[in-house]
């Protein structure tokens, strides 16, 4: 059958046509990309695809949105809509839908898409666990993080909010960082740091530690500096960011007990080739005495271009079949 998927995030939301049969995606469409702020609603930003689609849509809907998945309301972790589960038939004209957790939704795709949808980071070259958990975690406007655990060639996906569990910094300059955001955090999270927001408060505690004038930037423009190479501050600031997501991406592994790994998120792929050339491996195995249990952990990022999409549509396969 075919459905509508999206997948929600801070900044855009996608909408895509998808074909599920048999708890499995079996095809997913040309996306289209919307801009979350020049909507008012998800229905409204609903209704700009069904007109680019002519009109009308499949009545069945799958989607991933960037918030905890409780009560009668939806509030957006960074987003300012609002989504009321019991109004989706009505709003969207749905019959069968399914409602999940961003972060939920990578993680069937992690499920489900083959292993040419991944490529190798660190560990051991081999595949993702066929039984066992993964760890599924990926900076974006967030930090997201939920874990895939599979049995006798069934799986199920838990999405966590382990992406506001507390940083834990590992050196001076990482004190520093955290020094800084006390001034504005009560409680700093690992979110705060290893998403694309947070190089903002990694570049600011560089410069002032290089006596440099600390000066207000947008983390856009941070993010293009540091990956086109033309800011050495900025690029400074993308090495620790990759040093940090490595810790965050260990700690989160020996939370939830994983055999395999992914790293996911929009920067993902931007910050892919650093990330085979930064410190990355070494901070994610470096936990004292389980050092060598690391090191087993074969980690891996996700390459396909929709994977919330993708995922969405996956969950809505998989509770409908």
């Amino acid at each position: 059958m075919q459905i509508v998927s999206v997948d929600i995030g801070g900044t855009h939301a996608r909408f895509a046509i998808a074909e599920v049969d048999n708890g499995r995606v079996q095809s997913l469409g040309e996306p289209v990309t919307l801009k979350t702020a020049e909507h008012a609603s998800l229905q409204t930003a609903y209704e700009a695809f069904r007109a680019r689609q002519g009109g009308t849509l499949p009545p069945a809907a799958a989607i991933a949105v960037a918030s905890p998945i409780t009560g009668d309301v939806i509030r957006l972790t960074n987003n300012p809509w609002v989504i009321r589960p019991s109004l989706i038939p009505e709003r969207l004209g749905a019959e069968q839908w399914t409602i999940i957790n961003d972060f939920g939704a990578i993680g069937h795709a992690v499920a489900q898409l083959p292993d040419e949808d991944f490529e190798h980071l660190c560990g051991p070259a081999t595949p993702l666990p066929g039984d066992g958990v993964t760890t599924v975690c990926g900076p974006g406007t967030g930090l997201g993080v939920a874990q895939v655990f599979k049995r006798d060639g069934r799986y199920s996906v838990l999405p966590t909010e382990g992406g506001h569990m507390d940083y834990a910094p590992l050196d001076g300059i990482e004190d520093a960082i955290l020094k800084r955001l006390r001034k504005t955090y009560t409680r700093v999270s690992a979110e705060r740091i290893v998403a694309g927001p947070g190089i903002v408060a990694i570049y600011e505690t560089l410069a002032e530690l290089e006596g440099r004038a600390v000066l207000r930037r947008d983390d856009k423009a941070i993010w293009t500096e540091a990956l086109e190479g033309t800011d050495s501050i900025a690029l400074a600031a993308l090495d620790r960011f990759c040093l940090a997501l490595g810790a965050v991406a260990g700690d989160l592994a020996l939370a939830q007990g994983a055999q395999g790994v992914v790293i996911a998120g929009g920067l993902g792929l931007r910050i892919k080739d650093k990330l085979l050339r930064s410190g990355f491996d070494q901070r994610f195995v470096s936990k004292g005495r389980f050092q060598s249990m690391m090191a087993a952990i074969p980690v891996k990022l996700i390459t396909h271009p929709q994977p919330g999409l993708f995922g969405a549509a996956a969950a809505f396969a998989q509770e409908h079949q």
